[in-house]
């Protein structure tokens, strides 16, 4: 039996297909490549949607008004985010969201608003209000950050939101499939899909990997590092997938966009230091298995490098990957069919009645 539904086909999907074995992510019909950091995240988002999800072809056009709407919504309930996370006050707010009348704008809005609010809040620096006339990209990057990005900046940023937007049936998109599939309706499942997310197994690998920069500190230090961090049998963040048997194509659609951030105030040197010291050591101590560098390693570094707190990345990954759960959860309505697997039941039986 499959343990942890590996390899269990639980859906059909016209959105996005993982291929481990050959490095591959498609989004509706189209290379990973060929959109991140050529496409707008309206554009690709709009590609997700076409046929499934009302209005996507107005995405451009009304997402902006959407996120102003979503900000007098959340504006009466930023003081109740005292003292939370940034990913439980993300959920606070995505809560407070009404399942009807369905507005698949509406919610995407309201998750990147929500995103950046609870952000702001969490690293005790007041929310500010959507400008409805700006990119989603850029405004969410001023929104965070509290100063618009430069060109550079807001090219990288959108790259890695397309990037993250959806990626076959993980953990959060299945819960999300779950929950529309009980017709419980459209905001319950991105919420649902979003608790998926909190836990660190699915959405928080991009912390550690800093983490494990802050220990090497310079380039220097790299290969001594790492190779007694392997000798102890610690993990490598950032290196290895669960699905690719070779290189992870969102790394390098990322690696593309933090080269444009190269030559600032950042640790991008030593990062590529450290990949390939990693590299180099993972091919010594484990020959004949590639462990190549993951979308986590320069996740971490390009969000960093965008002046983005390390409590952010997970409601920052949240908000680009609503577009898919979005996606996820319409096709999954559109099947009219309720998800009920079966277990296979390994507990006791009831002892036999005498006659």
């Amino acid at each position: 039996m499959a343990t942890g539904l590996d390899g269990v086909i639980a859906a059909q999907t016209r959105l996005s297909h993982v291929d481990g074995e050959a490095g591959r992510l498609i989004l509706r019909g189209f290379e990973l490549e060929q959109l991140a950091g050529h496409w707008t995240f309206e554009e690709v988002a709009a590609l997700l949607w076409q046929d499934i999800v009302p209005h996507a072809a107005d995405l451009a056009g009304s997402l902006g008004q959407a996120r102003c709407a979503a900000w007098q919504r959340f504006h009466p309930l930023l003081p109740q985010l005292a003292g939370m996370s940034a990913i439980e006050g993300m959920r606070f707010l995505l809560a407070a969201v009404p399942d009807e009348p369905a507005d698949a704008t509406g919610l995407l809005g309201a998750a990147g608003v929500a995103m950046a609010a609870a952000l702001r809040a969490a690293t005790n620096a007041a929310p500010l209000s959507p400008n409805a006339d700006a990119g989603h990209a850029a405004d969410l990057l001023r929104m965070l950050r509290g100063q618009a990005g430069d060109a550079s900046e807001v090219r990288a940023f959108e790259t890695y939101l397309v990037a993250a937007m959806d990626h076959g049936l993980n953990a959060s998109t299945f819960t999300a499939r779950v929950v529309a599939s009980t017709e419980a309706g459209l905001a319950s499942a991105v919420v649902a899909a979003l608790g998926a997310l909190k836990g660190p197994l699915h959405g928080g690998a991009p912390g550690p990997v800093l983490d494990m920069l802050d220990a090497i500190a310079e380039a220097a230090n790299a290969d001594a590092w790492i190779d007694a961090a392997i000798a102890r049998g610690e993990r490598l963040m950032g290196f290895g997938h669960r699905i690719y048997r070779v290189r992870d194509p969102r790394a390098d659609v990322l690696k593309h966009a933090v080269s444009g951030l190269r030559g600032r105030d950042n640790r991008i040197a030593l990062a590529e230091a450290v990949e390939q010291a990693g590299l180099k050591a993972l091919a010594r101590h484990k020959p004949g298995r590639r462990l190549d560098v993951n979308t986590e390693f320069y996740t971490a570094l390009l969000l960093e490098a965008l002046a983005i707190a390390r409590c952010g990345f997970t409601p920052v990954f949240a908000a680009a990957r609503t577009a898919g759960w979005i996606a996820h959860a319409c096709e999954q309505q559109q099947t009219g069919r309720l998800l009920r697997p079966a277990s296979q039941y390994i507990g006791p039986w009831p002892e036999p009645q005498a006659a």
